[in-house]
């Protein structure tokens, strides 16, 4: 077999689709978000404003973080070291596990190297050592909940997006005593829509069911402490095992778990993907505890986030552009085409100084191809009005679809 040009066959194929990938290389300035230079393939660089991070809150650049990075890396290096078991708990991942343990109101939390690594460790472990375990998964969750359940080899079925009479359906098919456990999201981050997490949590109940709650695009953003959508809507303490990212709102990296003592406990000392990777850099440890503590003090920022979500949609869809239905904070703007979807998106890059990825296959389902928008409190109303001018232009300019 010529392995080399089956590889390229493959790389050919996406770009015949035109979902192939190109990632844009920038470089962010501290202090200045959404601003980030744009190294361009000619190699001259540019001042772009970015529209799709996933740093919501703009804490990726916040003074505060940054200082407490500095002092973590003056005091303790670079790495940690090693494994948590081995050498790599540094006080500073202690006191940030502490911090999400009070943000989440639960008695301990367990921290991983990513959302991803958290979810598939903590959902593998669980679902694999839990005797005959079944999982109820919701139909859009993340790739990363799919490939801890689908790692646990325990039995699955997915019920319909935030369907919640077919979840209880589901369940109500299995012994009250069986061991089962209910996967699902808070934000579902590519289409913005939240789940009714009370309304789930009393069917897991009804049916004696665990429940496992992925706030990655939530933490920070929802709850007077940033809890997430479960605080906001008081249901945190009915949650068997909440998950979260440091790399979204929080703007440094990592994940975690949050739980009682018993669980994360059984977690740490049973999870592979926990024993055996290295610890985060402590660092980053510092900085995500910063970032937690800082954004638990400021409210002001969510409801500053949500007013400037809302603002533009109202500005887009009174332009005739078409957003998708959300209540998130997620900007989903449809196009339908991959082609089209990445043309789009390359004159906003190139003629306007403006960033916002392309979303295509497998991301979302093939005909729903979109850009995302996630605006932060940090842009502006100009910010706002170079937008709308370039996507206008940008619209007319390829015939795209406008608002019905």
């Amino acid at each position: 077999m010529d392995y080399q040009a089956f590889f390229e066959d493959k790389i050919g194929a996406l770009r015949t689709e035109g979902r192939y990938r190109v990632f844009a290389d920038l470089e962010r300035k501290a202090g200045a978000f959404p601003r980030a230079r744009f190294h361009d393939a000619d190699g001259k660089v540019r001042e772009i404003t970015v529209w799709c991070s996933n740093d919501y809150m703009g804490m990726g650049q916040n003074q505060m973080v940054i200082d407490a990075m500095h002092e973590a890396l003056d005091r303790c290096g670079a790495g940690a070291g090693g494994t948590r078991n081995i050498s790599g708990t540094n006080h500073y991942h202690v006191l940030l596990e502490q911090e999400l343990a009070d943000l989440h109101q639960t008695e301990s939390a367990l921290l991983l190297g990513s959302g991803w690594m958290a979810n598939m460790t903590a959902l593998s472990t669980v679902c694999a050592l839990v005797p005959d375990c079944l999982v109820v998964s919701d139909a859009k969750n993340h790739n990363s909940m799919i490939e801890g359940i689908r790692h646990s080899k325990a039995e699955k079925r997915i019920f319909k997006h935030n369907d919640v009479a077919d979840l209880d359906a589901i369940l109500g098919q299995y012994p009250k005593d069986r061991a089962k456990l209910v996967a699902f999201e808070s934000v579902y981050s590519m289409d913005g829509n939240i789940s009714p997490i009370k309304e789930i949590l009393d069917v897991c109940e009804k049916h004696n069911a665990m429940s496992f709650l992925d706030e990655v695009h939530a933490v920070g953003m929802y709850g007077h402490r940033g809890g997430g959508v479960a605080e906001r809507d008081g249901q945190m303490h009915r949650v068997t095992i909440i998950q979260g990212t440091l790399a979204k709102a929080f703007g440094v990296v990592g994940g975690y778990i949050a739980g009682t003592a018993a669980l994360c406990d059984f977690v740490r000392s049973y999870g592979a993907g926990f024993i055996f990777s290295s610890s985060l850099p402590p660092a980053v440890a510092a900085g995500a505890r910063a970032s937690i503590a800082f954004l638990k003090e400021h409210n002001e920022l969510r409801e500053r986030h949500q007013e400037r979500a809302a603002t533009l949609k109202r500005r887009l869809t009174e332009a005739g552009i078409p957003v998708l239905p959300s209540v998130s904070h997620i900007v989903p703007v449809f196009v339908g085409d991959p082609v089209l979807c990445k043309q789009a998106s390359d004159m906003l890059m190139a003629e306007h100084d403006i960033y916002v990825q392309p979303i295509n296959y497998p991301t979302v389902d093939r005909g729903t191809e979109r850009l995302r928008f996630t605006p932060t409190p940090l842009h502006t109303d100009a910010d706002m009005d170079h937008l709308l001018a370039a996507i206008k232009d940008v619209w007319s300019r390829l015939g795209l679809k406008q608002a019905a």
